[in-house]
């Protein structure tokens, strides 16, 4: 078994370059061995897209009045994000969205995708219903919690 030996200027190195590219993670391969450097970012984060502003402290749609959203937070029909990502309403660009608004769907079919550190992750509907609202618009970034659809 070969031995393993750190290069203490390598880490180094690599933890320079996650600051000064503000990454979150960084990995080296040679001959075999590898090195993964990663930093934890606690800091509040806001994300920009064109159009309106939507923060990560806000889950609310440009679409959707605050008040709207707050109150539908509690519905029992509500589905809310998993985790951090970015929502797809389609499996690909210009392809028709999983569900829309008025759809009939069934319990664990998909009906949106999340991706979170580049895998692209199925969003199910926890209930079989009919879409009454979608409070995401497609590509938009989305925080755990995040208040999704409605089905009722």
């Amino acid at each position: 078994m070969t031995k393993f030996i750190i290069d203490g200027e390598a880490v180094r190195k690599l933890a320079e370059i996650l600051v000064e590219t503000d990454l979150s993670e960084i990995e080296y391969e040679d001959n075999g061995s590898k090195i993964r450097v990663a930093r934890n970012l606690a800091a509040v984060t806001n994300y920009v897209q064109p159009g309106p502003t939507v923060s990560q402290n806000v889950s609310v749609s440009a679409d959707v009045p605050q008040s709207t959203a707050k109150d539908n937070a509690n519905h029992p029909g509500a589905l809310k994000s998993p985790m951090v990502g970015t929502a797809y309403l389609a499996p690909e660009p210009g392809a028709n969205h999983y569900a829309k608004v008025g759809d009939t769907v069934t319990a664990g079919q998909t009906v949106l995708i999340i991706e979170a550190m580049k895998v692209m992750n199925p969003i199910k509907a926890p209930q079989s219903g009919t879409v009454t609202k979608i409070l995401v618009n497609d590509a938009m970034p989305v925080e755990f919690g995040e208040l999704l659809m409605i089905i009722e």
